[in-house]
């Protein structure tokens, strides 16, 4: 039999895998509460687009490549470069899944048009300071954006629950893995 690229291509995205317990897991990891909706900025929104772009039009296609012409090496059960490339078309395609179903229920929520600018919403940006004096600034966004170390938190998260709704000067208590905390808010403010 023939292995053609858009063969492989047809396999692979079509293909269950073993690890379908996996791609739950994964999928359920970012998935905000049931009955509410899946709130993203403009920005997160370009990110996920971007993302499935480039999962679409660059790294699959070179996976794929790769396979075809493994493939076309003789004995698949020993060829590394097969085995690893359908592995690696597998978690592209969960990952494309997953962005396609997020993509589909996404609402998107533009932190500058939101009212009530003197509290925090969704999209706001937030300096507080905890109870040891240390200072901290958050950007509240949605679950699928969130990035730790650019200081962006789910709006589902426990500091955000605790902090929406908040002025400035407001001392909000937040439950941690240490016990109830409070924290004193210092500034919001929505920017793009």
């Amino acid at each position: 039999m023939s292995i053609t690229s858009d063969s492989v291509d047809d396999l692979a995205f079509d293909a269950k895998s073993d690890d379908s317990e996996d791609l739950d897991e994964f999928e359920q990891v970012n998935a905000a509460p049931a009955g509410t909706k899946n709130y993203i900025t403009p920005a997160g929104m370009e990110r996920l687009r971007d993302e499935l772009q480039q999962l679409r039009s660059i790294e699959r296609p070179k996976v794929v490549e790769t396979v075809s012409w493994a493939a076309g090496n003789g004995d698949r059960s020993e060829n590394g470069d097969y085995i690893y490339g359908k592995k690696r078309l597998r978690e592209i395609d969960r990952r494309m899944r997953f962005l396609l179903k997020r993509l589909e229920v996404a609402e998107i929520v533009d932190p500058v048009r939101q009212q009530g600018l003197e509290q925090v919403f969704f999209g706001a940006t937030v300096a507080y300071v905890d109870q040891q004096g240390d200072e901290h600034r958050v950007k509240i966004v949605g679950t699928d954006e969130t990035r730790h170390e650019m200081g962006e938190i789910s709006w589902i998260s426990p500091i955000a629950r605790a902090l929406m709704k908040s002025r400035e000067g407001d001392t909000v208590t937040v439950h941690t893995p240490r016990g109830l905390e409070t924290i004193e808010v210092l500034m919001v403010q929505y920017v793009s």
